[in-house]
């Protein structure tokens, strides 16, 4: 059987460096590549060595989007859960639907686009 691993997601947010700030204090990643992109956009790689989001901006007005159309939310991994809780509130994001309970601590919050996002820790 092959193996992999996910290498990106590629979304499209209303404001490529606010998000990508957000992803770099949130979660210690680096910006990997920016630059031009399909339809007169521009996009901004950040992550890690082995995966990344790619953050893609069309420059065009955009209302937002309804959860889970199509996308329900993207989880991602931290080391230290309250930490990152601040991360979200300092950015004047809301976190909400704490859980703890097998096999971590989470909880989500909404970004500016209404994109869903999953924080959990396993410590």
């Amino acid at each position: 059987m092959a193996r992999g691993r996910l290498e990106h997601a590629n979304i499209t947010v209303s404001d490529i460096d606010r998000s990508s700030r957000l992803l770099q204090s949130l979660l210690g990643w680096h910006e990997r590549w920016r630059g031009p992109a399909i339809n007169g956009g521009e996009t901004i790689h950040v992550g890690e060595e082995f995966s990344y989001i790619a953050l893609y901006t069309d420059r065009k007005a955009h209302a937002g989007f309804a959860k889970g159309q199509p996308l329900n939310h993207i989880g991602l991994v931290v080391d230290d859960l309250d930490v990152a809780e601040a991360v979200v509130i300092a950015a004047g994001l809301t976190p909400f639907n704490h859980g703890d309970y097998e096999p971590g601590r989470r909880f989500y919050f909404f970004d500016w686009d209404h994109i869903e996002f999953e924080v959990v820790s396993y410590e």
